[in-house]
Order: C-alpha cells, then structure tokens, then sequence
C-alpha cells in the first residue's frame, strides 16, 4: 500500500470538503444513498461470498450474523445514511463567544478532524456508516476492513464512489478510499502515518484494540471491546431481570453491548437463575461460580451448565455464553464490575431508586443503565443514524461516537489593531 499517496489523495479531498456547506454534503450523500439502492444485488452477491468463505474457515455462527447483510440490514443502511443526512451540520457552530477586555471578538467553533482512519473487523455496515458520519463531518476517511469482508467492503466502497462521482461539483470522491491489501503491513503503515492521518479509531475485538492503542504513533480515540455486566440486584423485578438478560445475551451476541457477565445478590439467587435459565431456553451456555451452580443444576439441561473458571470472568465470549456470579450486595457489585470491566456499558435491575443512582454514579463506564437492556448502547438507537463505535475513553469522545465525535474546535479572534 502506498499510504504517501492515499494520505495525499484523501488530504486533498478533506480540504475540498471542509469547504462544503450543509447543502452540497447532504445532496453527495442523496446521491450516495441512491447509488446503494441501484447497486443492491451487487452488494447483496459480494456479501453472500463472504459469508460462504468465513463458514469455510469455521467463522462462529454469532460472528457470520455481525457479517451478514439481508434485506433488514440492507435497509437499516440506507435509513442510516438518510438520519444523517437529517441531522444539523456541526461545521461552523460556534461552541463559545466573548469580547476581551481589550475589544477582541473571540468565538470557539467547530471544525471537521481532517483525514480518518478506522481499522474495524467484519461489519460491512461500518463501511458505511464511517462514511456517511466522516463525510458530513467534513472529513476524508481511510477505511480498513477485515479480509472477511472485503467483498462487501469494495461492493460498498465502489457504490459510494458512484454516487459521490453522481453529485457533480457537490460529490468528494477523493474524501474516501478504502484499503483492499490484507496485507498486516498495511495497519503498521497507518498507524506510523505521523502527518498524513489525524486520528485513527479501531472498532473490533480486543486483540485489534490492543494493536493498535499500543503501536500507534498517530492519536488513537479507543472504541473499547465490550466486557459487560448485568447486576440483578436483591430489590429487582425478577420477571423483568430475566427478561432483560434474555435480550442483552440472545438478541444479538456477537455484538460489543451484549452482556459477558451475569452477578446476582445471594439473597434472591435462588428465585432468579431458575427464570434466567428457562429465559435462555436452553440456547446459552451458563458458566456459573460454585453457588450459582448448585441453583441452576436442577433447572438448567446439563450440557447447557459448566463450572465457571476465573478467566471467564472479564471475558468477551461473543457468543451464546455467560458468565454468572453471585455478589453479596451492591458494593461487591460495583467493584467486581470496574475490576473486570471495560467501561464499555453495564446495567443494574433494581426497584430501589437509591441503589439506582449509586450504581450509576460509582460505575465507571460509557452508558451505565437502570432497567434497560446494554443492547441500546448504539449510536442508531442513541438518535446519532450511525456510529463510528463505541468510545470507551475519556478523552475527546466517549459513548456511542456521531458526527461530533469526528470534530475539533479552533478559536476565531478578530481585533482592530490591539498589540500586548
């Protein structure tokens, strides 16, 4: 990979594009979103390849769903691209204004990052959503996806140039590029483009994370792997526990807000892990500690119920597999989950509005919820259309990461000859 040259390309095009208005960004993402609609069996046939070749190479079934494109995805992309284009431009909103003492006009406004880079795993609708998010942004992205899904990628990639080409003057075509080598070298390329790229995101599992937080020249905003607890608290609703341990595991396990770790007060353990389990319909594999083992023997199959090893515990399975642990209280609650956790999202289920706004105050992650599924972690359902992922820092952006995440501000002074 030449990355001079891609940096050059993309460079030129973030230039171009900061100098965009609202107007001319959303009608090169209309023309994006009808470039997609016209090339839907081209993507739909990419996709299907991929998915063919990571069941070959015993890709995790719970993994081929976060691959797979369908109708209902095909859709959700375009709708996502559409909310987007819906939302307020945050280019040129001035954050903060005053006049000096000495009579200078100071205003604090926002500006687009510049180039982008976002390494991520799988997902093809994160090619798009980088995209659309950067795009109205006013920044230029590099995209580098997994070699799982290349051909969705480069299906997707050359739709969107379609319709950028499509706009006329009001399309950037040069604001995008995706990288297809699958080359290893090409990440240590980027991640050593000191002046070329302004920030790079990963968005994958924590082995990707680690790679490139630790080997990075360049800033890294961090989107966190999601090791994430549910605490069902001695004060819960236990039908709506079970349930909400149900859609936080099931719905969609592969995904980074799904739930890695049930804990449970010991003082209602014995009522609940019997509704957790029938909740899991025999679809889960429990790894449970010595107490809740002995609860859930007589009401979980038993192939389904293993003796849960240390490591279990701060592990992202990704899978049809939880973790669960009884805790006696809150306390032990709260520092089990900021000892194992990943600051990624974590929900207590509790009737009890005091242990509520504890839980919430002491907990240190991104989204922290009361009686509501870590599922909602998402930057669609947060209102933003997309995501660019799931910030788990505390510097520059945390949380589900929209169009403001890929902003910065500058401060625009203007005086009349004032000197100090």
């Amino acid at each position: 990979m030449d990355i001079d040259s891609i940096c050059k390309k993309l460079r030129t095009g973030a230039q171009t594009l900061a100098l965009h208005n609202a107007a001319k960004k959303n009608h090169a993402l209309e023309s994006v979103v009808q470039s997609i609609k016209n090339n839907r069996q081209k993507i739909l046939d990419a996709n299907a390849k991929d998915v063919e070749s990571a069941r070959k190479n015993g890709m995790t079934e719970s993994l081929v769903e976060r691959l797979a494109l369908d109708e209902k995805k095909f859709k959700s992309i375009i709708e996502s691209i559409e909310i987007i284009i819906n939302q307020t431009d945050p280019i040129g909103e001035e954050i903060a204004g005053w006049n000096a003492p000495n009579g200078m006009s100071i205003r604090q406004t926002r500006v687009p990052l510049g180039v982008v880079a976002i390494i991520y795993e799988s997902r093809p609708n994160v090619t798009v959503d980088a995209f659309s998010l950067a795009y109205k942004s006013g920044n230029a992205i590099l995209l580098r996806g997994s070699s799982s899904a290349l051909e969705s990628n480069r299906a997707l990639t050359q739709a969107i140039i379609e319709g950028l080409k499509s706009a006329g003057d009001d399309g950037v075509p040069d604001a995008i590029h995706l990288c297809e080598s699958t080359d290893h070298s090409d990440v240590t390329q980027i991640l050593g483009a000191v002046g070329k790229i302004d920030v790079v995101l990963p968005r994958g599992g924590q082995k990707l994370i680690k790679t490139v937080v630790e080997n990075a020249k360049i800033p890294v905003i961090e989107t966190g792997s999601g090791i994430c607890h549910l605490y069902v608290d001695s004060d819960a609703d236990l039908d709506m526990a079970a349930k909400i341990a149900e859609n936080a595991k099931i719905q969609r396990p592969g995904a980074c807000n799904a739930i890695e770790t049930v804990l449970v007060d010991k003082k209602i353990a014995a009522d609940f892990l019997p509704k957790m389990s029938s909740a899991f319909n025999g679809k889960v594999l429990i790894k449970a500690d010595d107490f809740c083992y002995q609860i859930l023997e007589n009401h979980t199959q038993s192939e389904k119920l293993v003796h849960a090893q240390e490591s279990d515990f701060g592990f992202e399975f990704l899978d049809f597999i939880v973790a669960v642990k009884a805790v006696d209280g809150i306390d032990e609650a709260i520092d089990f989950i900021n000892t194992h956790g990943t600051k990624h999202s974590e929900t207590i289920i509790t009737n009890n509005r005091s242990k509520a706004r504890t839980f919430q105050s002491r907990i240190d992650a991104a989204c922290v919820y009361v009686n509501a599924s870590s599922r909602f972690t998402d930057g669609g359902e947060f209102g933003f259309g997309a995501e660019l992922g799931i910030s788990t820092q505390k510097l520059h952006a945390r949380g589900p990461m929209g169009i403001k995440a890929l902003t910065t501000t500058k401060f625009l002074i203007d005086g009349d000859g004032q000197t100090r």
